[in-house]
């Protein structure tokens, strides 16, 4: 299974930025499918989740600003990020889970992207 995350870039507060993870070696549709992110220092975080059914859930932080899709028929996942804020800046990850069901652990995901950068400045 591959998954390669693109989309990343610089961009003032404020503004928007749209993230794309390309998926294959798997049945796309059936798999939860996650972003993560991790800026430096600090733990990696959920950032939004979309089961095989595509139902989200979304971490507090990012919760109403930004949104999670999926195109099943392109085996691509995407985050959509608006409002963006200093506080975003960090390195997106994109990760297939172990199941169809909303995914909320890290450990439930089985297969990780390489990650794209964000950086956000004020």
């Amino acid at each position: 299974v591959q998954l390669q995350a693109f989309g990343g870039g610089f961009v003032q507060a404020g503004g928007s930025l749209r993230l794309s993870c390309a998926a294959s070696g798997r049945t796309f549709s059936t798999h939860a499918m996650g972003w993560f992110r991790q800026a430096p220092g600090k733990e990696r975080e959920l950032v939004a989740v979309i089961s095989g059914g595509g139902s989200t859930y979304y971490g507090d932080s990012v919760q109403g600003r930004f949104t999670i899709s999926r195109d099943n028929a392109k085996n691509t996942l995407y985050l959509q990020m608006n409002s963006l804020k200093p506080e975003d800046t960090a390195v997106y990850v994109c990760a297939s889970g172990k199941s169809g069901a909303i995914l909320v652990l890290p450990t439930l995901y089985n297969y990780w992207g390489q990650g794209t950068e964000v950086t956000v400045s004020s």
